[in-house]
């Protein structure tokens, strides 16, 4: 009678356990383990801690909070946050493209423009608003994409224009930004950083929309919205970009 008990539950978790795998086995893999937690990068999750400048509807520095308070979205909300995106163009007019590390907490793998990110709260000269944005890509161009200092200077920066806009990212993670503009024209040396930089490359006007309409990955919500609205007329302006600066206006989108 022993036996046969033990059988009996034998039998029972072979055919539950047949049936757990053929239910998962209706699943493609990759859906399945993007339903398991992941670990941070430790790296990104130290970035996390940083202080990133909250402001008001018309740019005016409010406060702070961390770049997980800032991104995280509680209710689909997120504080407004200062920011800035570098378009990097060399002399032959190519634009510099990024795909961003799949160790990134915000957007891993999205392809996007050269150099995105922040000034941050605790390094006093980047609260400095149009003045510290600059140094803040400066410092960032180095990091990300291992330009040398010597040439990335916030004098090399042409600032643009402002942009707000928001996204709710993958519904954990999200953006919503005052983006400072900047295009930085001229050939400059290259050694992307491997934690925040997976593909760095350079694509001319005439190959940009085919590049991004054949893309396998995503690309940022912020460099959409400026390739669908913006960036064409600042390429073609780029030799007088005096034409295309709005300094006194913040677009929203």
């Amino acid at each position: 009678m022993e036996l046969d008990g033990k059988y009996t539950i034998c039998v029972c978790m072979f055919y539950t356990m047949k049936l757990i795998f053929k239910s998962l086995g209706t699943l493609p893999l990759r859906r399945f383990l993007s339903t398991l937690p992941k670990p941070l990068n430790p790296v990104q999750e130290a970035a996390l801690e940083e202080r990133c400048i909250l402001v008001d509807q018309n740019d005016q520095e409010c406060g702070f909070a961390s770049k997980r308070d800032c991104h995280r979205l509680v209710n689909g909300n997120l504080p407004l946050h200062r920011a800035f995106s570098v378009f990097l163009f060399n002399t032959k007019d190519e634009l510099l493209l990024q795909q961003r590390s799949s160790t990134k907490i915000t957007f891993p793998d999205h392809y996007t423009n050269s150099c995105c990110s922040h000034p941050l709260y605790e390094i006093e000269h980047e609260r400095k608003d149009l003045e510290g944005a600059k140094a803040a890509a400066c410092r960032r161009l180095v990091f990300e994409l291992g330009i040398p200092t010597s040439q990335c200077q916030p004098k090399d920066l042409q600032y643009i224009t402002r942009i707000r806009y928001m996204s709710e990212g993958d519904g954990t993670w999200g953006e919503h930004e005052i983006d400072y503009i900047f295009i930085l024209h001229k050939d400059v040396a290259l050694d992307p950083n491997p934690d925040e930089v997976s593909t760095a490359l350079y694509i001319p006007k005439s190959k940009m929309n085919k590049f991004l309409k054949n893309l396998k990955h995503p690309i940022t919500p912020w460099f959409k919205l400026i390739a669908q609205n913006e960036l064409t007329n600042w390429w073609d302006n780029l030799r007088s970009l005096e034409k295309v600066m709005n300094h006194k206006q913040i677009i929203s989108y």
